[in-house]
């Protein structure tokens, strides 16, 4: 049994060499149903990973809500099973997927605070089996506080600071606009799902579709913050639409409802006071992804900072509402008559940047049947895209026009 564990283990697995040069350590590790599963305690919980093959792991807690996180490198969930938490009254959800290049991430919500007491990665047999057994031992509040910390790599997906790095000039006209597009969610974190099909595949292969069609253009360069299934931390997004000097930022999202009967495209901005209370809901659940995917969104402004970014935001602001007009009308023209309220407004995290005029456009809703068979119809998605590709256009006349009445 290793040593007793507060906050954080990162365990390189020490046994590799003794398992056999025949095993393929390059490939997905997969769960074994049958040696996995929770187990409720008295005064703690003991969660069992069967593997295929013993895989570097770590494995810590977070709190608000109670969370243990663990990361692999790299499991296949598809053996998982469907009824893994349902016997505990420990954990109350499970969330697992690919989180980053490499590394799979099953983050437990747990009913009360619990810290790790010990975590060890076994071999279980001959054939190189992998045991991950995670004892968590019931404490309370303060000492779950003290001990309860996340990695140092934490915001992992952050580009570098670069010391050369040049300020950002605002586009006049001269070359072609950058854009950044943001597929919402991704790996860990599906969004929405329904009736087969889940927001993070959806959005992604519209993102992929609206960034070529941007590119053959000309006129645009077009980026994306994730082009495969991998989960990106909000402030990673933000980030990555700095590290490239986009000139505008759009977020995409495909939301469903549980009830009531929400359809159509909404284009949303940035506003400390929501439009309604749908605006609000959305906001509010896709800031709450990053914590139950096991990242802390803690607010790391100084005053001064918060000032100086509020001051850059009221520039941005116009900007982006003018982006958020162009699209409600181009869109419209392309698909036909959108929601009697198409342009809304709330505080999402994700249109934060003080600098980047961001916008996020929810294509529908999958909860709604028309919509679903739009999202999933290429021809109804090359419309949507024919739009918004004539509202940039429509919107970098405009915008460049308004830098130069600046300068003057």
């Amino acid at each position: 049994m290793k040593t007793i564990i507060s906050a954080l283990i990162f365990c390189i697995f020490q046994c590799w060499a003794a398992v056999g040069v025949a095993q393929e350590f390059g490939a997905l590790a997969r769960i074994d149903a049958n040696r996995t599963k929770l187990d409720d305690k008295l005064w703690g919980l003991q969660i069992d990973l069967g593997l295929s093959q013993p895989v570097p792991f770590r494995v810590y807690t977070l709190g608000e809500p109670y969370r243990l996180i663990l990361d692999f490198k790299q499991v296949d969930w598809a053996q998982l099973p469907s009824d893994f938490i349902e016997e505990s009254e420990k954990v109350t959800d499970a969330r697992f997927g690919a989180f980053r290049p490499g590394w799979s991430r099953m983050v437990l919500t747990l009913s009360e605070p619990m810290i790790v007491k010990t975590a060890e990665m076994g071999t279980e047999n001959s054939a190189g089996t992998g045991q991950l057994s995670v004892y968590l031992e019931q404490v309370n509040k303060q000492d779950f506080g003290e001990k309860s910390t996340p990695p140092n790599d934490a915001l992992w997906d952050l580009p570098a600071f670069k010391a050369d790095m040049i300020a950002k000039k605002r586009q006049d006209g001269t070359r072609p606009i950058i854009v950044m597009l943001d597929p919402g969610h991704g790996g860990l974190d599906t969004g929405a799902i329904y009736d087969g099909h889940s927001e993070k595949d959806l959005v992604l292969q519209f993102a992929l579709e609206l960034k070529e069609a941007l590119i053959r253009t000309g006129r645009f360069q077009a980026f994306m913050t994730r082009g495969v299934d991998d989960f990106i931390s909000l402030p990673g997004r933000i980030a990555s639409a700095r590290a490239q000097n986009a000139d505008v930022f759009i977020s995409l999202h495909a939301d469903a409802v549980v009830s009531g009967s929400a359809s159509g495209i909404t284009v949303y901005t940035l506003s400390n006071k929501a439009s309604n209370t749908s605006a609000e809901l959305l906001a509010s659940q896709l800031s709450r992804s990053d914590l139950l995917a096991g990242v802390d969104l803690t607010d790391q402004d100084d005053e001064l900072a918060g000032v100086l970014m509020d001051l850059a935001r009221l520039e941005t602001f116009e900007r982006s509402d003018m982006l958020a007009e162009m699209m409600v009308l181009e869109i419209a023209q392309s698909v036909g008559k959108l929601r009697s309220r198409p342009h809304l407004s709330a505080g999402f995290a994700v249109l934060k940047a003080p600098d980047i005029p961001s916008i996020l456009i929810e294509l529908g809703f999958m909860t709604n049947r028309r919509d679903l068979n739009n999202l999933i119809t290429q021809s109804w998605r090359s419309k949507v895209i024919d739009g918004i590709v004539l509202a940039l256009d429509s919107w970098a006349v405009e915008d460049a026009a308004a830098a130069k009445l600046l300068r003057q």
